[in-house]
């Protein structure tokens, strides 16, 4: 499969801050500040973060390079074996704990027999952590702060610029819908709490990994979501709630809570309906344990 990487922007984002498209696959984005250069996160594959380095040219030779890996999910880190010795990169501590977990090592191995495109990743772990909830960036002309945003993944990280009020909330909101970790009603829970911490921000753009939109209005589409998924579960019999079916219920179908564009291609459709699917389940189990989620 062959993947191009682009340079594109939104209507009024700061010129200071480039979006560097995988296709469809996933967004990164490059900030450029007084102090130094800051990318977040490195693309799916070596070469394609080979591409975007390119791309970014000029931008990078007057100040040094500091990356952030938002998340140890393979599209947005495994990009890291392109960096050049002595690159920092930060990521939450958690972020360590997912790799050391035999299951990153067996997702990889699963790629590889995918795709050839995988061959050249080597995963490059991050090697600046931090724990807690934030850890600041000080550019000079811009501050990133990296708030941990955890539901989507438990070491999630997304970065809020005050000076230009943007959000890049990377995976913590998508559209339509962003995925729960487990179905673990804390996860849910966690989720929820990272949604409302982002709308709190009251930015001007949110930027968002998948999705090609810094639409603001995205992130209380997704706590609609969510609320209207715990409401509709609240409703359900008790027998009702161990069909393994229950997604595709007249009602608790993932088009019953949002809009699924006709032009969406119908493996991304699959693709967020399995989302759907796992949020579900979560909200099931939320209802079971008597747990408010949001």
């Amino acid at each position: 499969m062959d993947i191009t990487v682009e340079l594109c922007s939104y209507p009024d984002l700061d010129d200071r801050i480039a979006i560097i498209r995988a296709a469809d696959e996933v967004d990164s984005v490059f900030v450029r500040t007084e102090r130094f250069n800051v990318l977040i996160d490195t693309l799916a594959t070596p070469a394609l973060c080979a591409r975007a380095l390119e791309l970014l040219g000029g931008h990078l030779q007057d100040r040094p390079l500091v990356v952030v890996n938002s998340h140890m999910d393979w599209d947005h880190f495994w990009g890291n074996a392109a960096l050049r010795g002595g690159v920092p990169i930060v990521a939450h501590a958690k972020a360590l704990e997912r790799l050391h977990d035999p299951s990153s090592r067996q997702t990889l191995s699963d790629k590889m027999q995918e795709s050839a495109r995988f061959h050249d990743v080597e995963i490059i772990a991050p090697n600046i952590t931090f724990a807690g909830e934030e850890m600041a960036l000080h550019g000079g002309d811009l501050t990133l702060e990296l708030i941990h945003t955890p539901g989507h993944a438990p070491d999630h990280v997304s970065v809020w610029i005050p000076e230009i009020r943007v959000c890049l909330a990377v995976d913590a909101v998508e559209t339509p819908i962003p995925e729960v970790w487990s179905k673990a009603p804390a996860d849910l829970h966690a989720l929820c709490s990272s949604l409302q911490r982002i709308r709190d921000l009251k930015a001007n753009h949110v930027v968002l990994a998948h999705g090609q939109t810094s639409a603001p209005s995205v992130v209380d589409e997704n706590l609609s979501y969510f609320a209207a998924l715990r409401d509709r579960v609240a409703e359900l019999a008790d027998e009702h709630l161990a069909d393994p079916a229950l997604n595709e219920r007249p009602g608790l179908r993932l088009q019953d809570f949002v809009n699924v564009p006709a032009a969406m291609p119908a493996e991304t459709v699959v693709f967020y309906e399995n989302c759907h699917k796992s949020n579900l389940r979560a909200a099931v189990e939320a209802r079971k344990a008597t747990f408010a989620f949001i």
